[in-house]
Order: C-alpha cells, then structure tokens, then sequence
C-alpha cells in the first residue's frame, strides 16, 4: 500500500464510529440514545442508526433538516384518525362563517390563500422549515462546544484522529439534534389545534389551517357545542393568519427576533466536560437528566433577557390583538368566553412538547403579559375605534411598547390627540390613517417580506 493510500487520522475516526452504531464496541448505542431523550424503541433504534451511519460519511456542511422532517411524520401518524366528511364539511363551513364575522371587526387583509385542513403529519412537515430556522443556531452551538469539548479532553494520542474529524462530529451532532427536533414537532402536532396555535407564524404568512383531529380533541370534555368550538377556533386562526398578512414586516421580524435570541446561546463547556470525564455508558441517567433539564444551557446574558424582554412583549402584542379581534368577532356565541378563557389557560401552560422545545432550543414561547396586552388594545378599541387599532400595525416604529402595555392611557392619550404637542410617533400615526406616508412595509420582487428597516 502506498504512503498516499494509508487511511488518515479522519479515516481511522470514521471507522471507529462506524464500528460503535453497529454496535460492535463495548458501548450500548441504545443507552446514549436514551441519555438523549429520544426513544428506545427497535424500530426507532434502526432508524436512527442508519441515519447515523450516513452522517459518517457525509462530506458537506449543515444539518440535514430532512431527518427531522421523517421524524416528525412518524410520531404524528401514529395515533391519527381519519376526519369524517362531516367534519371536514362543518370546518369549511366554519372558515366561511368566519372570514364574514372577521370582516365586520377587523381592519386588517384578507388572505389570498384558501384555509387548510391539515392531518397532523401535514402540519408537521409545513411547519418544519421554520423550526429548523428557530432551532439552527443552537445547534450550531452545540455542535461547536461538543466538538470543542471531546478535542481539549481526548488522550494525546487521539488528539490528531479528532483534529481531523471535527467535520465528522458536527455532521452526527446535527444528525443527533435534528432527530430531537423531529421528536418534539412529532409530539407538538399531537397537541396543536392550527397553524397559528403557539403564536409564531409557523405556516406562510397567507396561510390558515386547522388541524381536524386535535379540534375534536379540544373540544372533548368542555360541555360545549362542538359547531361552537370550531367556529370560535376558526376566527382565532384566521385572525391570526390575517393579521401577519396585514403586517407585512412583522413575520420576518419575529422570526430573525427568535433567531437573533438563539444565536446567543452557548453551551456550558465546562459542565458538558464534567459530563465527559464522568460518564459511565452503562448508567447514562446522569446525562440524561442533564440534556432534559437543560442544565447544559448556562443562565441568560443581560443582552439576552433585554432581548427576550422585547420578544415576549411582540408575542403578547400578536395575541393579545388575536384575543380581542376574536373576542369581538365572536360575541354571537354563547360559550364564546367559555371557549377562550380555556385558549388562555392552555397557553399559559402550554403542553409537554413545547416544553421540550423551551429545553431543546432555551426559549419559552408562551407570552408572560398575554392579558396585559389584550386589556391595552381593548382600551385601545373602546376609545379609539377598530380603525385606529389595527392600524398600528402598519409600521414597526408606531406598534405599542412594553411601555404601553403598562400605561394604555397614555396610549390612547396620543392616538386621540390628548397631549397637546404631538411627537414623532403620533406624527407617523396621522401619516398612515391619511394615507400619505411612504414608508410602508413593501414586498420584494419575488413576492415575499422586506423588513421596512432594513
């Protein structure tokens, strides 16, 4: 065998690794999947393995995000139900009913896009490209300190291998990670009830879709007209859709808003190497429970929580608006505010997967000031008119402030002319109910959302 041909030092760690998924070394795969958190079943095992095995010996950058797509779409087939033709039939019927109750409250677009029924694996694939967006950058964080980590606690006589191998490492930490995302959306469209259920525009910003199955479930055991659940969920969800429609800025802000939150965080190194160093494959609760726990994840840098802060006051905006507007649009229903004090309290605690998300990516997506909000854009309503609400949401510079959240008076004061001397907010305000400002949010040439300040 010539010089040239000898295997390398990344040769030598892709066989190695190759030998541990298929399971002849002294090391029980099953056991660190476990430690993950991801399940353990044969089927599941042999999925992942393969998988694995492939990311061994891919040579390009990033994470396939295709795993967690497959991922998804097994857990969300599991426990489906065919939906009826009756149900199919009154879920149209109530996105009818709703676009017309819609239309006499809000003064927001309409949408272009017929709404959607969606199985639960629909809804998880759609949805996908947008949790992979969310979830990238801690990935990407993990995959360097993981890789930073076995590299600075190797043996001397390994160091070279991994030096060499650092391509491969990432390549089966974002294969591992993706199969954990894939599992959380998997359990997350056992529990949602639309496109627009845990407040991020997860579907395309002209969409709307209700997933008919977990309607049913929600509805079970309210003592509530199941026609009356439906109705009420359909002017939630497309209020929802519209009002992203409406704000053409406001999908891409909230988006590279949650991204620019991920991409600061880091990986506690030096917690990750006390694992290492102590990790016993035969007893792998101790990383387990350090993975579950989100131990790993150190506590929020002050830019963070300023960050966060500002996050969590537009997310309580979203759906505070979407809890008024409904509210309005739904006061025909008798069990109207049955139904909607039940949406609150299953925000407010939201559900197992979404507390996985919040462990997996460091982000809780439950709005802290829901009620807060809401009461601001219904002082708002009552003084001012639908009109004048929904239009601040025309510009990213006039939309309400945590600030405002705390004082709707002096909100109101402003949009209703009760200070004196107007400021630059109440300036741009004027401009847009004259319809005389240029500075609105415009769409690219390719049809999608330029952030106006940009």
């Amino acid at each position: 065998m010539s010089e040239d041909s000898q295997p390398g030092p990344e040769d030598e760690f892709r066989d190695m690794l190759r030998q541990f998924l298929s399971g002849d070394s002294e090391i029980d795969p099953s056991k660190l999947v476990g430690a993950a958190g991801l399940p353990n079943d044969p089927a599941f095992m042999a999925r992942l393995m393969s998988q694995l095995q492939s990311a061994v010996s891919r040579s390009g950058d990033g994470i396939d995000w295709t795993l967690a797509t497959e991922q998804s779409a097994s857990i969300a087939t599991q426990s489906a139900i065919e939906t009826s033709p009756g149900q199919v039939s009154a879920l149209e019927q109530a996105f009818h009913v709703a676009a017309l109750w819609l239309d006499e409250v809000a003064h927001v677009a309409e949408l272009t896009v017929e709404p959607r029924l969606m199985t639960r694996a629909e809804w998880a694939s759609a949805t996908m490209p947008v949790w992979s967006q969310l979830a990238e950058p801690v990935a990407d964080s993990i995959a360097d300190s993981l890789t930073s980590v076995l590299r600075d606690q190797a043996p001397e006589e390994m160091r070279e291998m991994l030096a060499g191998a650092s391509q491969v490492m990432r390549n089966v930490g974002g294969a591992l990670f993706a199969m954990q995302l894939g599992q959380v959306v998997g359990q997350l469209s056992t529990e949602v009830v639309s496109g627009g259920d845990v407040g991020i525009p997860l579907l395309d910003d002209q969409q709307a879709a209700l997933v008919p199955q977990n309607v049913a479930a929600f509805g079970d055991g309210l003592d509530i007209p199941i026609d009356q659940v439906q109705l009420y969920l359909a002017v939630r969800e497309l209020a929802h859709a519209r009002l992203f429609r409406h704000a053409r800025w406001l999908r891409l802000h909230l988006i590279s808003s949650i991204r620019e939150f991920s991409q600061g965080i880091s990986i506690d190194t030096g917690r990750l190497e006390e694992l290492a160093a102590d990790f016993d494959p035969s007893n792998p609760e101790e990383l387990r429970e350090a993975m579950a726990s989100g131990a790993l994840i150190p506590p929020k840098t002050e830019e963070q929580l300023a960050a966060l802060a500002r996050l969590e006051t537009t997310l309580a905006l979203i759906e505070g608006w979407v809890d008024v507007v409904t509210a309005k649009a739904t006061e025909r229903l008798p069990k109207s505010s049955s139904i909607a004090e039940t949406v609150r309290r299953r925000r407010a605690a939201g559900g197992p997967a979404e507390s996985a998300f919040a462990t997996l990516v460091g982000l809780e997506l439950r709005p802290r000031r829901l009620r807060e909000a809401a009461a601001m854009w219904q002082a708002v309503s009552d003084a001012a008119g639908g009109e004048v609400r929904d239009s601040l949401w025309a510009h990213p510079d006039i939309v309400p402030t945590s600030d405002d959240i705390d004082d709707p008076q002096g909100l109101i004061a402003r949009l209703t002319g009760g200070q004196p001397e107007p400021d630059d907010v109440d300036r741009a305000i004027e401009d847009l109910l004259n319809d005389v400002s240029d500075d609105r949010p415009r769409e690219a040439e390719d049809g999608t959302a330029e952030d106006p300040r940009s």
